[in-house]
């Protein structure tokens, strides 16, 4: 799979942006703040509805805005004509909208699983050494692209702890007289913390069993040691008699039995209720858990060189890709900005293994940095532009400066593909008003 057209509405600088891709590799060449992280991230917000840079929407709409607009045209795949056309309303004040082909989407969540990615960046460093939740998003991220639905479950576990630990936080520091008064509910919500949580970490343990062997290949792929990467869950219940980490080489076993997990769930809630009741908190659940990484005997975190600590981030990444590719549905690999923080073994040997991919977005400030294998289609990016790297200026894309503040240059009498101005002309033809909305809808 790959996307053949960007097209952008008041999305972080641009005004507007229109680019055409292909399949292959496609470089984006320009100094910080110019922009071209911006372009990779909204094709990342096409396929997941987040962003890698923020964890919130409204940074993502240009200032003075109340809607951003990004629409992708993604096409199956080479020699496959079928294609579809996936846009997504980031509202500022309001839930955001999703179609697919122009048709209003019940949920916008029913738009992830369309179009994959995997995004490499400088912030993948925070994989190996930040803090746990970083951690875990690193795994509920691939969970959610290999199964969409699991965005919904993630979503209900998050909603019924926000619920349980309310309660908990009502009657924390009453001592025995709050369990007798509160018992009875809390035993509903442990039912149902219990049941969607095991759901929930029974996906993150699937995916951590069949994502670390292919790390572990990737990592001896990258390094330049021969250290084995290895990984352990380390969860707030007893998980030993339920699962076993992952070895490169060996059989990973039948899948976790989901029903023995919840009771293991429901027996690890019970022991530590009279902790919860005086701390006000639930001290159960996927939402305490870690993944212990580690290279050779030592756990990464504290003790892997940054080098190394690179390495690792990389090799998940690449497993990843590996891993979704495996499941089918060939995802878009987006490098941003990360052979920058590469020596030139390490650029050379990620660039060796992602180089076959269908489609290769890449971010650089300086086009030297990029590898030769991953030549390909490059555009400059700057002041709000975007054009062809072999054409001389030619109309580009109206942008905004890093202020927000409107920018509308153009020049040549000759048009390029990336020629926005006025009604804006989508991938599939139709005109749009001002605000981004086609006005045929």
């Amino acid at each position: 799979m790959f996307v053949e057209h960007l097209s952008l509405t008041d999305f972080r600088s641009y005004v507007r942006a229109d680019v055409p891709m292909a399949p292959g590799v496609t470089t984006f060449v320009g100094s910080n703040g110019q922009g071209k992280t911006n372009l990779v991230e909204a094709v990342e917000y096409l396929s997941r509805l987040s962003s890698h840079r923020v964890r919130q929407d409204l940074p993502l709409v240009r200032m003075g805005c109340d809607q951003a607009v990004v629409r992708g045209r993604v096409r199956a795949g080479h020699g496959d004509d079928r294609s579809l056309l996936l846009e997504i309303e980031i509202n500022a004040h309001r839930a955001n909208r999703a179609r697919i082909n122009r048709a209003n989407l019940p949920r916008t969540r029913d738009l992830l699983g369309v179009l994959r990615t995997v995004v490499f960046s400088p912030s993948d460093l925070a994989i190996v050494r930040g803090d746990p939740s970083d951690r875990r998003e690193f795994l509920d991220s691939l969970v959610i692209t290999r199964w969409p639905r699991m965005a919904g479950v993630k979503a209900d576990y998050e909603r019924v702890l926000r619920q349980r630990n309310a309660l908990l936080k009502s009657v924390s520091g009453r001592g025995a007289s709050a369990g007798s008064e509160i018992g009875a509910t809390l035993d509903i919500w442990d039912d149902q913390l219990a049941t969607i949580g095991a759901e929930l970490l029974s996906a993150r343990l699937d995916t951590l069993t069949a994502v670390m062997p292919l790390a572990s290949a990737a990592y001896r792929e990258i390094a330049p040691v021969n250290d084995l990467a290895s990984a352990d869950y380390r969860a707030s219940l007893d998980l030993s008699r339920l699962w076993q980490p992952p070895v490169a080489g060996q059989d990973p076993g039948a899948p976790v039995d989901r029903t023995l997990l919840v009771e293991e769930f429901l027996d690890a809630l019970a022991r530590r209720r009279p902790d919860e009741l005086v701390r006000g908190v639930t001290l159960v659940g996927p939402h305490r858990d870690d993944v212990i990484l580690s290279i050779g005997d030592l756990p990464a975190k504290g003790y892997a060189s940054h080098g190394e600590s690179w390495s690792l981030a990389l090799a998940l990444r690449l497993a990843s890709f590996q891993l979704l590719r495996a499941d089918g549905i060939e995802p878009v690999l987006v490098l941003d900005d990360v052979f920058s923080e590469l020596d030139a073994t390490r650029r050379d040997r990620l660039a060796a293994a992602v180089i076959d991919a269908d489609q290769v977005l890449v971010t650089a400030a300086v086009a030297q940095d990029v590898p030769a294998q991953l030549a390909g289609a490059r555009f400059h990016v700057g002041g709000g532009e975007v054009h062809p790297a072999d054409q001389q200026m030619s109309q580009t894309v109206s942008g905004s400066d890093d202020n927000g503040t409107h920018s509308d240059q153009s020049s040549s009498s000759e048009p390029s593909s990336t020629t926005t101005s006025g009604a804006e002309l989508d991938p599939d033809g139709q005109h749009s008003d001002d605000d981004g909305r086609r006005q045929d809808d």
